[in-house]
């Protein structure tokens, strides 16, 4: 049976953030999306990611076209959006070109920020819910374990991890280029999850020595704070400090806007016209859109961060080369191992009728052989199995060669007419 791999999705390039949080913004999307796609009839092995700045869907299809329509009326139903609006936002690979795919962005060479570290957990989250979900076979455990192993090489082999930053980074970066200085600046972290926690590292490391954390599990908000010498404050207390802060850096995952217009509206008497930023690297967003046509209100989304991201570009360039390079050797490994399993019915069969045959001798030996102890029988059945692997050790590394290739059909043909494996 032809196996086809196919790769639907979308991401910061291809899509606005205002299409991405609709089929980010629901917790349960990746578990809903898995248990669709295990009921889809034409997809046999799948596999689902949902982050701020990605959704694809990775999926071992027994027919390609219906495949691709089921995926994209998938995302369709999950995000509300009609196919005709989300289809011009997507993109496909097929084969070997959806695998190179999967590799880059594994190893962060699709990223928003070229090697940041967070996307490789991500995948690595989303695979292993789709093992949860059943919904991950031979061929994607393989796929994604490559995955892996070429992002670590990447990581291990380039430089390009350390040339990178991240989003956190560079909203911090954006926040210098406002203010030039960030030692008396207020800051106010709302959310205390990694990104919040990568926003303070790197504020401390600028100066900032005054810091406010506030988010929506108090205790949480304490953990994070006694980190970094910061105070910590419930949600109900955001108002008041709206007051007072000159940077807010928000990075919740709430359903709603955190920061509303009316909010902001009322605290602009209080700050006598000194001017408050907002950096929103949630998705779906957490302050409303509107907020930044107040005056001396500025509000930098997730997308606004692109321009940001333009340090250690030049680095950044040669790194990718080595990377890239390392994800087309990943790839060729992998497409020589999808090519074996062509073979492996034959393999399987070989091996299954030597077993059989030495099952079958031993019985038909064991009254000939008398009253053999049981550690005698298991070295004799040890002995009989070996010999049997050995004669078949050849064949079997003949036709994983031939993989691949167009004479392995006709090999294959030949080994089962040798063997007899067929019934007829």
């Amino acid at each position: 049976m032809e196996i086809n791999i196919i790769n639907i999705g979308m991401n910061h390039e291809t899509a606005p953030v205002e299409l991405r949080e609709c089929l980010a913004s629901k917790p349960d999307t990746m578990v809903s999306a898995l248990a669709t796609m295990r009921d889809l009839p034409y997809i046999r092995e799948g596999f689902f990611l949902s982050t701020c700045n990605r959704v694809e869907a990775l999926a071992i299809a027994d027919d390609c076209d219906e495949a691709k329509k089921s995926l994209v009326a998938l995302m369709s139903g999950i995000g509300s959006i009609s196919k005709e609006n989300l289809i011009s936002s997507l993109y496909t690979h097929e084969g070997m070109a959806a695998v190179e795919h999967i590799f880059r962005v594994a190893s962060s060479l699709d990223s928003m920020v070229v090697g940041e570290p967070q996307i490789l957990g991500q995948i690595k989250d989303a695979y292993a819910e789709a093992s949860r979900q059943k919904i991950s076979g031979v061929i994607l455990n393989r796929l994604m374990h490559r995955a892996f192993h070429a992002a670590k090489r990447v990581r291990t082999e380039t430089g390009i991890s350390e040339a990178a930053v991240s989003i956190s980074y560079a909203a911090v970066e954006l926040a210098k280029k406002i203010f030039h200085e960030l030692v008396e600046k207020k800051v106010l972290l709302i959310g205390a999850g990694e990104m919040a926690e990568l926003s303070a590292r790197h504020l401390l490391s600028q100066g900032v020595r005054s810091m406010t954390v506030a988010n929506r599990t108090l205790e949480r908000a304490v953990q994070l704070a006694g980190l970094f010498s910061a105070s910590p404050v419930s949600f109900d207390e955001i108002t008041p400090q709206l007051n007072d802060v000159d940077i807010v850096v928000t990075s919740t995952a709430s359903q709603g806007y955190v920061i509303t217009l009316e909010q902001v509206k009322g605290c602009l008497r209080k700050r006598r016209n000194r001017p408050l930023f907002f950096i929103d690297i949630a998705v779906p967003r957490d302050v409303q859109p509107e907020v930044n046509q107040l005056d001396n209100v500025y509000v930098y989304d997730i997308d606004d961060l692109k321009g940001i991201i333009q340090l250690n570009m030049d680095q950044r360039r040669q790194e990718a080369v080595k990377a890239e390079r390392i994800v087309q050797e990943e790839v060729l490994k992998f497409e020589k191992w999808l090519k074996t399993l062509a073979a492996v019915p034959t393999i399987v069969s070989l091996r299954e009728k030597a077993e059989s045959i030495v099952q079958a001798e031993m019985k038909k030996s064991s009254s000939a052989l008398g009253n053999l102890t049981n550690h005698q029988r298991e070295t004799l059945e040890i002995m009989t199995r070996s010999i049997a692997e050995k004669l078949l050790s050849d064949p079997i590394s003949f036709l994983k060669k031939k993989a691949g290739r167009p004479t392995l059909n006709s090999y294959l043909d030949v080994t089962r007419r040798l063997f007899k494996l067929d019934k007829e």
